[in-house]
């Protein structure tokens, strides 16, 4: 979808559509809202006299005008002003350009009042242009019976006040690059394994590397081999497609500045190997590569927003399935790191790819490193399917990141990781084994990826939960979220802010 800035008055603006937002108690018209229903002859002050309209939190309700430039007046509520958040005016976005889509509109115009939020006026623009956005995505690429229905909406534009006109246009800028970055994350996690498979993912990342001051390695399996990645070997030894280790780097920082390393789950389909997965919701496990898009989607935010900071972002890829050659329970895998893992498990292979990624980041000496992955579902039973899990070594990078998941709405929380968690990983023939059973499985999971860390500070997050809906939430349409790449956006911004 386009969005544009004008200047000028709502009501002169030629599209199919108003939107006007409303907290609830007001009773008295101002502004464009006021001027509308002037020359409505009334219709919007008769609606809300008339209780028809009570702008209740994502209350949308459409009004028809004879009068107008535009057919359509969609009146959308945002709750209590003093209980209003970014967040629900996300929602409130996202669900008023959803019923117009389904009424067929392709163009929209708004006027955003930017004193709705006791912060930064930027936060309302943003919150509107995410809602909108993230709120109409929906994956189709595979539809072809009535594709000719699934129109969209084309082009929504504000108007602001004319003093706020430049600050609107740059945040619409900004947003807009964040909002297509989650997009192309969800892209990714959505397209089948067929269509998605360690080869592709890496010609994707090839395809982020296009930008300015992003470049793209990937190691094919010869060389993984000579670096002893037998661990992310070990797991892609069932498949027939060739595992790839992703590596791109975004330099937009100072020269010789350290890095932060990203580094993503790739598995672009997890049958569990020999410790294979139920049927049902198998088909799921496309998704199991979230981390890794999500990496590839911030290296991409970043470098479209020509942020000043050093990224490495690395994504092991690879299938996880069942035959003659895969991995086997009670095998010991040498790792790239030289430690020793015995597999108790083949259905706990996230955690052995991320060990030779996280390894192999160190070389880079990072200032920091992130670890995102899919990596147990019990994360999803402890914290639900909208919270992901966090855990790591660095008390202040953690709360830097819950900072940021406060200001997007992608919620984390954080789970311990005290000493006796790192008992359970001990192994009885090897250093250590790849499952410590079910009990506190988030914790000891991240337990077993600290010891590929070094002394480099590290957080992991666990996106098990919300990294697929099964059911429509908000501005995160049914399937894949894209979390936790505003997340890890707004840090990365305020990570640059802190150092001016």
């Amino acid at each position: 979808m386009k969005i544009t800035v004008k200047k000028g008055s709502l009501a002169d603006v030629k599209t199919e559509a108003f939107i006007l937002v409303f907290c609830e108690g007001e009773k008295t018209l101002s502004g464009p809202a006021a001027d509308i229903d002037r020359k409505s002859g009334g219709l919007i002050a008769d609606i809300i006299k008339s209780g028809g309209f009570e702008a209740k939190p994502s209350q949308v309700t459409m009004i028809y005008s004879r009068t107008l430039a535009a057919k359509r007046i969609a009146l959308v509520g945002l709750g209590k002003k003093n209980e209003l958040t970014p967040e629900k005016i996300r929602r409130a976005f996202a669900k008023v350009m959803q019923e117009l889509r389904g009424s067929k509109v392709r163009k929209a115009a708004v006027s955003l009042d930017l004193s709705l939020l006791n912060v930064r006026k930027e936060k309302v623009v943003s919150a509107a242009v995410e809602g909108a956005v993230l709120g109409l995505y929906r994956y189709s690429p595979y539809k072809t019976v009535g594709r000719e229905e699934l129109q969209d909406v084309q082009e929504m534009t504000i108007v602001p006040g004319p003093k706020d006109y430049a600050l609107v246009r740059d945040e619409v800028q900004k947003t807009k690059i964040i909002a297509d970055a989650v997009c192309f994350a969800r892209d990714l996690v959505s397209a089948p394994a067929n269509e998605m498979t360690p080869s592709i993912l890496a010609e994707q990342a090839r395809g982020v590397a296009k930008r300015k001051n992003v470049s793209c390695r990937v190691l094919e399996k010869g060389q993984m081999k000579a670096l002893g990645m037998n661990a992310l070997l070990g797991v892609a030894a069932g498949s027939d497609q060739p595992p790839k280790l992703i590596v791109l780097e975004y330099t937009g920082g100072k020269k010789g500045e350290a890095p932060i390393a990203l580094v993503g789950k790739g598995l672009t389909f997890d049958s569990g190997g020999i410790s294979i997965k139920p049927a049902e919701k198998m088909d799921e496990m496309k998704t199991d590569m979230a981390g890794g898009a999500a990496v590839l989607a911030v290296i991409r935010a970043a470098a479209d927003l020509k942020l000043p900071v050093h990224l490495v972002g690395l994504v092991p890829a690879t299938e996880n399935l069942s035959g003659g050659s895969a991995l086997k329970p009670g095998d010991v895998l040498k790792s790239h790191s030289g430690r020793t893992i015995e597999v108790l498990n083949t259905d706990a292979e996230g955690r052995l790819i991320l060990a030779d990624a996280l390894s192999y980041a160190c070389r880079y000496k990072p200032s920091a490193i992130i670890d995102i992955a899919t990596l147990t579902g019990a994360c999803v039973v402890a914290l639900g399917e909208e919270v992901a899990g966090m855990l790591g070594t660095d008390d202040r990078m953690k709360k830097a990141l819950r900072e940021a998941a406060d200001a997007t709405g992608e919620l984390i929380w954080e789970l311990p990781l005290w000493d006796h968690y790192h008992e359970l990983i001990k192994s009885d023939i090897a250093d250590y084994k790849n499952s410590a059973g079910r009990l506190g499985g988030a914790i000891t999971g991240a337990a077993f990826l600290s010891k590929f860390v070094g002394e480099y500070p590290w957080v992991h997050l666990d996106i098990a939960g919300p990294a697929w809906t099964t059911k429509d939430r908000g501005y995160i349409p049914k399937g894949a979220s894209g979390i936790p790449v505003r997340l890890l956006v707004e840090f990365l911004r305020n990570r640059v802010q802190e150092k001016k």
